[in-house]
């Protein structure tokens, strides 16, 4: 029998799916939101491989002593993951919420990515 999945982990299949149908030849800028933290990273699926990666966890994001929980900490975090991919050679992803509704916090990593450079 199979094991019963949570609303959280049937939308995120369901995005996932209609992601992979839309952007074949892109990466995916996949997020994940927590009570306390978010990460954000860029996937190629095609080799398998993270090519940029940043979350409110990392030393110099920790030294400023800001929470992590705020739209401003998604926004920077946003940003940060725009440059580093733009150095990887990144410039057009596919946006993954991964579940999640498009407001607050994911709307403000979006936002800081695109203001960052990322096209999706």
């Amino acid at each position: 029998m199979a094991p019963k999945l949570t609303s959280l982990q049937r939308r995120r299949i369901r995005t996932r799916k209609a992601l992979k149908a839309a952007g074949k030849l892109r990466p995916r800028l996949s997020i994940f939101r927590s009570s306390k933290n978010i990460y954000a990273q860029v996937i190629d699926d095609a080799r398998g491989v993270t090519v940029a990666a940043a979350s409110t966890l990392e030393a110099d994001f920790r030294k400023a002593g800001k929470s992590g929980a705020d739209k401003a900490a998604a926004g920077r975090i946003g940003k940060l993951l725009a440059e580093r991919a733009t150095k990887a050679g990144v410039k057009d992803v596919v946006f993954d919420r991964g579940g999640y509704l498009f407001h607050g916090r994911v709307k403000a990593l979006a936002d800081g990515a695109r203001e960052g450079g990322l096209n999706f």
